[in-house]
């Protein structure tokens, strides 16, 4: 038997542990150690990480402008079938799945944010923006961490342990 109790299983814990390890780590598709190094004036990485915010800058803002809409579209009719499927149908396997992917929305517009900001400026200041986005990505995690912590203390609490 496959048992869907989400919030009581290790392996759920360490997902979300690495989904938000990994989403801190690449801003807007460089990697941050490279920011790093590249803050500390390192001409290598400098120029590394200006190539890679270009190309993904422009890889994003394609994407939005050419199926913009419908990603909406799609991660409006995901989230809301998650929440309906959870909290109004009591399924904790859904409620598990909307407490990883629905902060990842709030990234996903801050990296659209970020990428905009980036191009409108000339690509000037990439590192100083790519910290600043990862600064806000990490506020975003602390609070959909806790929040997860917290629905998953609560969920574990009222399961009861003859319940079935």
């Amino acid at each position: 038997m496959i048992d869907f109790r989400s919030f009581s299983n290790l392996w759920y814990w360490i997902a979300l542990a690495a989904l938000w390890s990994t989403a801190s780590h690449w801003v807007v598709g460089v990697p941050f150690d490279m920011v790093t190094r590249a803050r500390r004036g390192h001409e290598r990485s400098l120029h590394d990480m200006r190539v890679l915010a270009e190309v993904n800058v422009n890889r994003i803002l394609a994407m939005v402008e050419i199926s913009g809409t419908a990603m909406v579209a799609l991660a409006t009719f995901l989230a809301s079938g998650l929440a309906i499927l959870g909290w109004g149908y009591g399924i904790e396997f859904c409620q598990a799945v909307f407490l990883l992917l629905a902060p990842m929305v709030i990234v996903a517009l801050l990296n659209i944010r970020t990428a905009r900001l980036l191009r409108d400026s000339g690509f000037e200041d990439v590192a100083g923006r790519l910290r600043m986005h990862r600064l806000l990505v990490q506020i975003v995690g602390v609070i959909a961490i806790f929040m997860t912590a917290m629905w998953g203390m609560w969920t574990n609490l009222n399961y009861g342990a003859l319940r079935l």
